[in-house]
């Protein structure tokens, strides 16, 4: 009767093109799920380095860049189910013998948390570790305030902009450990790679990584 009442008060809409959702669409609506631009296949996945391979189930254009900002900046942190749901799909079609330690993810430093009250990564990693039976396992901390990566044009400023953003946590327990990093979007795979490369100095095995959308071809 709560989510009925929810629902009447504040309709579900769509999370990519925020349209209402009919009767019987669930999370998406019809449409989205035939026109969204999937990345389907080899086409999702990309080799990054310190990356063991990451996959992506849409490309970051048409309705999905309106998605990921109300997500991040919009308050709109229920689109996690959504969004999890298929990244977590796109993990099962694309590495189904990976036998996976935990789930984790690049966090938000302090100051960006408290502005946006929400860790929009931290979310799609707990909805992904659900979907896919697996533990949450924070692991990293962001120890420096750098600019949003999505500020920064060229590749190289991109790369300078992480280094020395993120150590490993003191209690987590990495070695041997075979870890899935989820994040929103990837475009050069510099915040990923980075927080590879400290996983694995710090004792991981190996580091796999899903986004929701990749921005390059």
């Amino acid at each position: 009767m709560l989510n009925k009442l929810l629902d009447l008060l504040f309709p579900p809409k769509c999370p990519f093109c925020h349209r209402l959702l009919k009767e019987g669409e669930a999370l998406f609506c019809s449409r989205c799920q035939r026109e969204l631009p999937w990345s389907a296949g080899i086409h999702g996945e990309q080799s990054l380095e310190f990356l063991a391979g990451c996959v992506s189930p849409l490309y970051y254009r048409d309705a999905v860049p309106d998605g990921v900002h109300r997500f991040k900046f919009g308050n709109r942190p229920a689109y996690s189910k959504a969004f999890g749901l298929l990244m977590a799909q796109a993990v099962r079609d694309t590495w189904p013998d990976v036998v996976f330690d935990g789930v984790t993810w690049p966090p938000l430093s302090k100051k960006r948390l408290k502005k946006r009250g929400y860790d929009q990564a931290r979310l799609l990693a707990e909805e992904v570790a659900d979907r896919l039976c697996l533990p949450l396992q924070p692991t990293l901390v962001k120890v420096r305030h750098n600019p949003a990566q999505a500020l920064q044009d060229q590749d190289a400023f991109r790369r300078a902009n992480v280094l020395g953003a993120y150590q490993v946590l003191d209690d987590a327990d990495l070695a041997g450990k075979v870890l899935l990093l989820c994040d929103d979007v990837v475009t050069t795979g510099s915040t990923l790679g980075e927080c590879a490369r400290i996983l694995r100095t710090a004792g991981a095995d190996k580091v796999y990584a899903v986004t929701l959308a990749r921005a390059r071809n």
